[in-house]
C-alpha cells in the first residue's frame, strides 16, 4: 500500500477490510472520499471492496461557497449596521467597525471638513480622518481628528480625482503611496501593513471622502473579488454618510433660526440676578423659548414658553409669540391680560395659516411674571405651562399654587393671576416641560427630581444652580428646554422717596424744592435741574388733566425714575405745538430731556414715567 503512495493510515485502512462511508483522507495534496464494503456479509468470499473518489475540487468549490456566504452576510450586516443614527461621524465608525477583522485588519475614513459640518465638500482642500478601526490599537496609521492632505500620486489622491477605486496590493513596491509621507509610510511597512485598498466615498456626483482598507495579519493582499466588496461596502456607506450630512445642514440651519430668535444677551437690570440655559431638542428644534424685559418703575418681566410641535415652523411660530411679547410688554399690561393677547394670537395662526406639510401648530403654552424690586411683590400667570418654582433664602423649595389656565389659542377663558411675595434672595426658576418630563417617567417624578437639585443648589449661583439642575439631563435631551433662575434684589427705602401732591398748582414749587434736597442728598445735584423741569411739567398736567390722587416717586437705580401718578386714566400723547399754542409742549420737552419716558395703567389710575441716565 505504501508503494502506492498511501500514507499510513490510509493503507491501514484498506489492508482491515473494515466498513467505511465517504471518510475523507488527505493523501499528499488529494483529498480522497474511500467507501468500503467487506464481501462476506451474505456468505460470499472473504474480502472486501474499495471505491475512492476525489473531492478535491469539491471541497474547493464548498471553500468559495463559504467565502460567498460570508461576504452576503457582511453586506446584509451592512445594510442594517451602517445608518442607524443621523450623525457623519458616527456612520463613519459604524463602516470601519463592520469590516474589521472580517475583510481587513483596519480601516480608516477620510471626510471633508464641509462634510462633517453638513455642507457639500469642496475638493482641493484637505480631509479630517473622521473613523479609525483596528485589531490593535498602535497601528502608525494617522490619528483620528488629523487633517490630511494627500500628495498627487498617493492611491488616496489618485481615486478622488478619478472617483475610481485603487488597489495596492503590494505596499512596500507602491513609490506613489510611499511618497505620502516618507517616515509615516515606512513606520506603516514595517509594522506589517502590507496591502490596501482604497474606495471613494461616492453620493451621486459628489465624493464626500475615502475608506481605506488596510492589512497586516491576512497574508494574501486584496485582490479583483475583494475590491468589489470594498466598493459595495462603501456605497452603502455613502448613502448613509451623505443622508447625515443633509440631516445635520438642515438641522444647523434650524438651530441658527432658532437661535437667532432666542435673546442674545440679557438686557441691563438691576432687580434679578439671572442666569439661562437652553438645549435644543436631539430629535430637531422646537418651539421653545424665554425673555428677560425691562418695565418701567425698575421692574423685570420674565418669560418662557413653548410651542407644540417642532420644526421650522414652530421655530417661527416662537420667533412671532416672542416679538408680540416684547410689543405687550411695552403697554405694561397686566400678565393676565398680555396672556390673553397672546390667546388670540395664537388662535389666528392655527385657523389662517397652515404650513406646506399639512402640520398645523396646534397651541403654545407661556408662563409670565412681573417683579417689582421695591414691593417684593412678584405677579404671576400662566397658560397651560409648568408652574414656576420657589427657593426660600433658607433653601425651602416650593411650587407656588398658580392657577394653569387653558393653553394659548384654544380661546374663550380668562387667566388668573397670583401675587407672591419675595424675600430678597429668593430665587424663583422658570423652565420648560423638557425639563421635567421624558418618555419614561411621569412628570411628577421630573418635578421631584427638581426640587432635590435645587435642594443640593442650596446658596449657590444662579450659574451654579443652572449646571446643577442641568447635570442629571441627558446630553441630548429629546426635547427643548429652557430654564431660567433669577435672584431677587430689593430697591430699599434708601433709594426710594414718594410725596403726595394736592391739586394745586402752588404745590409744584414745594415738590420741586422736596426733590432737590433728595437729590443733594443722594449726590446727585447735576441732574438736579433737568428732574425738576421733568416733574414740574409732569406734575402740572397731573393738576390740570387729572384727578386725585396725584403722587410722585423717585427711584435711583441704574436710572433715576421720576415717577407722577394721579387718578385719570386719560393718556398724554405727545404733540407739536403750533407757534400761536400757549401750551402743549410739556411733554415735548420731556421727551427731549428724558432717556426714555411712557405711561403704565393701574387698577387705580396712571403712572407717568421718565428716566434719566445717572451722571
Amino acid at each position: 500500500m505504501l508503494e502506492l503512495g498511501l500514507d499510513d493510515e490510509t493503507a491501514g485502512l484498506l489492508a482491515s477490510g473494515r466498513v467505511a462511508t465517504d471518510e475523507v483522507h488527505l493523501v499528499k495534496d488529494r483529498l480522497l472520499a474511500i467507501n468500503q464494503r467487506p464481501t462476506d456479509l451474505r456468505g460470499g468470499p472473504p474480502g472486501s471492496v474499495t471505491t475512492l473518489r476525489d473531492s478535491t475540487e469539491l471541497r474547493a468549490l464548498s471553500g468559495r461557497a463559504e467565502v460567498a456566504r460570508e461576504r452576503l452576510n457582511m453586506l446584509y450586516d451592512a445594510g442594517v449596521g451602517i445608518g442607524t443614527s443621523l450623525d457623519v461621524s458616527r456612520t463613519a465608525e459604524e463602516l470601519a467597525e463592520l469590516a474589521v477583522p472580517r475583510f481587513a485588519d483596519f480601516v480608516t475614513v477620510d471626510l471633508f471638513d464641509a462634510v462633517l459640518k453638513g455642507e457639500e465638500p469642496k475638493p482641493g482642500t484637505a480631509l479630517r480622518r473622521a473613523a479609525v478601526s483596528g485589531i490593535r490599537k498602535d497601528a502608525p496609521l494617522y490619528p483620528l481628528g488629523e487633517r490630511i492632505r494627500f500628495v498627487s500620486t498617493s492611491p488616496q489622491a489618485r481615486s478622488l480625482i478619478t472617483g475610481q477605486s485603487v488597489v495596492e496590493p503590494v505596499l512596500r513596491a507602491a513609490p506613489g503611496w510611499l511618497a505620502q509621507d516618507a517616515r509615516r509610510t515606512g513606520q506603516v511597512v514595517e509594522y506589517g501593513i502590507h496591502s490596501l485598498i482604497t474606495v471613494p466615498l461616492r453620493a451621486g456626483s459628489l465624493v464626500l471622502g475615502l475608506a481605506n482598507f488596510w492589512r497586516s495579519e491576512k497574508p494574501q493582499p486584496f485582490d479583483a473579488e475583494e475590491l468589489a466588496l470594498a466598493e459595495e461596502l462603501v456605497a452603502r456607506a455613502a448613502v448613509s454618510i451623505d443622508n447625515a450630512r443633509r440631516y445635520t445642514r438642515e438641522h444647523s440651519m434650524a438651530v441658527a433660526l432658532q437661535r437667532s430668535l432666542l435673546p442674545r444677551s440679557l438686557p441691563e437690570q438691576g432687580a434679578l440676578d439671572i442666569a439661562y440655559r437652553y438645549l435644543p431638542a436631539q430629535a430637531g428644534v422646537g418651539g421653545d423659548w424665554f425673555d428677560v424685559l425691562p418695565l418701567s418703575g425698575a421692574r423685570v418681566a420674565l418669560v418662557v414658553g413653548d410651542v407644540v410641535g417642532h420644526g421650522l415652523h414652530a421655530a417661527a411660530t416662537m420667533g412671532r409669540l416672542r416679538t408680540a411679547v416684547h410689543n405687550f410688554s411695552a403697554l405694561d399690561l397686566p400678565p393676565d391680560e398680555l396672556l390673553g393677547l397672546l390667546d388670540e394670537l395664537v388662535g389666528r395662526i392655527d385657523q389662517d395659516e397652515t404650513p406646506a406639510d399639512g402640520a398645523a401648530v396646534t397651541g403654545a403654552t407661556c408662563l409670565y411674571a412681573v417683579y417689582d424690586p421695591v414691593s417684593r411683590r412678584c405677579t404671576v400667570a400662566r397658560a397651560g405651562h409648568p408652574p414656576p418654582v420657589l427657593v426660600r433664602p433658607d433653601g425651602e423649595v416650593e411650587f407656588p399654587e398658580v392657577p394653569a389656565g387653558p393653553p394659548l389659542g384654544l380661546g374663550g377663558l380668562p387667566f388668573e393671576t397670583v401675587d407672591l411675595e419675595l424675600a430678597e434672595g429668593s430665587s424663583l426658576v422658570l423652565y420648560t416641560d423638557g425639563l421635567v418630563e421624558d418618555r419614561d417617567r411621569d412628570i411628577d417624578v421630573g418635578l421631584e427630581l427638581l426640587r432635590d437639585a435645587l435642594r443640593r443648589a442650596r446658596g449657590a449661583s444662579p450659574e451654579e444652580t443652572c449646571r446643577t439642575v442641568l447635570d442629571r439631563l441627558p446630553a441630548r435631551p429629546s426635547d427643548d428646554v429652557a430654564l431660567i433662575v433669577a435672584r431677587t434684589k430689593v430697591l430699599g427705602a434708601d433709594r426710594v422717596a414718594e410725596w403726595r401732591v394736592p391739586s394745586d398748582p402752588a404745590a409744584v414749587a414745594e415738590v420741586r424744592a422736596s426733590v432737590a434736597r433728595r437729590l443733594d442728598d443722594w449726590g446727585l445735584e447735576e441732574v438736579s435741574f433737568t428732574t425738576e423741569l421733568i416733574l414740574s411739567e409732569l406734575v402740572t398736567n397731573a393738576i390740570r388733566y387729572g384727578r386725585g390722587p396725584i403722587g410722585v416717586r423717585l427711584l435711583r437705580e441704574r436710572t433715576l425714575i421720576c415717577e407722577v401718578s394721579d387718578g385719570s386714566t386719560t393718556s398724554p400723547h405727545l404733540r407739536y405745538a403750533a407757534s400761536t399754542d400757549e401750551g402743549g409742549r410739556g411733554l415735548f420737552l420731556v421727551a427731549q430731556l428724558a432717556e426714555r419716558w411712557g405711561t403704565r395703567y393701574t387698577p387705580n389710575g396712571k403712572i407717568i414715567w421718565a428716566e434719566q441716565p445717572l451722571p
